[in-house]
């Protein structure tokens, strides 16, 4: 069986999941975490002065999260846990009503890489935020998250399509259209649900970021448990393990040598080209105010962030015993393994040798394993946050992630070991490396 420390922190991964289908409630999920050890929540237009302990910023489905003892001078070095917070899914266009034959459907657009083929015939509800008319001309937004099997998207038949196993595209147009009752399309019937879930008029909607969700619950599979299934492992995983480090920073006996930071962004999955995506100065201009509340100046931020290390935690590949020809033969991470640390010479991921020390001594004084990977030389190699942030901010960077099959599925797998063996690596490392 699964050791128990690793038991109880996969058993919290699943709590942490099934309350964050959205990107939206990953950030409110982690919130209230960090808000249980101590830290409080600063707006970007308040006066931050003199502010020191825990902190964190939310924008949309970002969230910026940091430590500052008081004992630390301004200048103190950051030590960020870089994550994201969105997974690829269906998400539901503007004009949602639609229909053929008799069936009520929804439109949706496909967000990020999806494998369309693990979205069929799955129960699916509908999670995200929408966004209010308030009194004086203000706007409001407020969650939904509705758990019940409203939508599926069917499989054709294969008596009806006997080329179906022989590899034949699904066609993105046409058979991505969920259906979710029976009649004429009724306009606006999507709205009136999902405005009653969330306890708001439909005329109060004025718009929304609206997605689908597989309803199945995450839990464990294996002859002895030995592997966490779930949706959204990528990249929750990592916002749950960044959440506890930092939890654990501030709650420790002794004030951290550094000024550890979790970093988790959104629209990861297609570039994080946003207003909350690692490209954009979100986390730079946080950073920045943050050294200048504590009395920093222009200086005190140029020394803090040249002495600041990264560690950018997204989801790894496993070797996938079926098709072990596509993975490096001298580098074929298995669950429960440890995390692996991602390479890759062209720099779609950030880690050189540096980063690998630093990686190895955090796990050494955690005491938890770890495996490198590097992507088979034949096929095209993913990326994360981390070039993105070490570009941004000249800070270096090292990608590792929990590896795992069938990422990007409506239902991805891990090892239940990693995800706790992630978390201790990471308190290490944002509390004294």
């Amino acid at each position: 069986m699964t050791p128990v420390p690793h038991r109880s922190h996969a058993d919290d991964l699943l709590t942490f999941i099934s309350a964050s289908p959205s990107s939206y409630h990953a950030v409110a999920s982690a919130a209230q975490r960090l808000e249980k050890a101590g830290f409080r929540e600063l707006r970007g237009t308040d006066d931050w002065t003199g502010t020191t302990g825990g902190s964190f910023v939310v924008h949309g489905g970002a969230l910026i999260a940091w430590y500052a003892p008081e004992s630390r001078p301004a200048h103190t070095p950051f030590r960020i846990i870089g994550t994201h917070t969105d997974s690829p899914n269906l998400r539901i266009k503007p004009t949602p009503d639609t229909g053929s034959a008799g069936w009520r459907q929804v439109a949706v657009e496909i967000y990020g890489g999806v494998p369309l083929n693990t979205w069929l015939d799955r129960d699916l509800g509908i999670s995200g935020r929408l966004a209010l008319r308030a009194p004086g001309g203000r706007t409001d937004s407020r969650l939904v998250q509705i758990d019940e099997p409203l939508l599926r998207v069917p499989q054709l038949a294969i008596h009806l399509d006997r080329a179906v196993n022989d590899g034949l595209a699904l066609d993105r147009q046409r058979h991505v259209a969920p259906v979710w009752s029976l009649g004429a399309t009724d306009e606006g019937a999507l709205l009136r649900r999902v405005a009653a879930a969330a306890e708001a008029e439909p005329d109060e909607v004025l718009g929304w970021d609206l997605m689908l969700h597989d309803v199945q619950a995450p839990g464990y599979l294996g002859a002895e448990r030995e592997f966490v299934v779930s949706s959204r492992l990528d990249n929750l995983v990592s916002v749950h393990a960044g959440v506890a480090a930092l939890a654990a920073a501030a709650t420790a006996a002794e004030a951290p040598a550094y000024i550890p930071v979790l970093a988790a962004f959104d629209h990861e999955e297609v570039g994080s080209g946003s207003d909350t995506g690692a490209q954009s100065p979100l986390l730079e201009r946080v950073l920045s105010r943050s050294v200048t509340a504590r009395g920093g100046s222009s200086e005190d931020w140029a020394r803090a962030l040249a002495g600041a290390y990264c560690v950018s935690a997204d989801m790894a590949h496993a070797v996938h015993p079926n098709y072990a020809e596509r993975h490096d033969p001298g580098h074929q991470p298995l669950p429960n393994g440890g995390p692996t640390v991602k390479v890759n010479v062209n720099q779609r991921y950030a880690t050189d040798s540096a980063g690998i020390a630093l990686f190895a001594a955090a796990c050494e004084r955690a005491g938890a394993p770890w495996q490198p990977f590097v992507s088979n030389n034949a096929m095209p190699c993913g990326t994360s946050i981390g070039p993105l942030t070490a570009a941004r901010l000249g800070v270096p960077t090292v990608d590792v992630g929990v590896p795992g099959l069938s990422m990007h599925s409506a239902r991805e797998l891990c090892g239940a070991e990693d995800p706790g063996h992630l978390a201790a690596i990471l308190t290490a490392f944002a509390t004294s490396g």
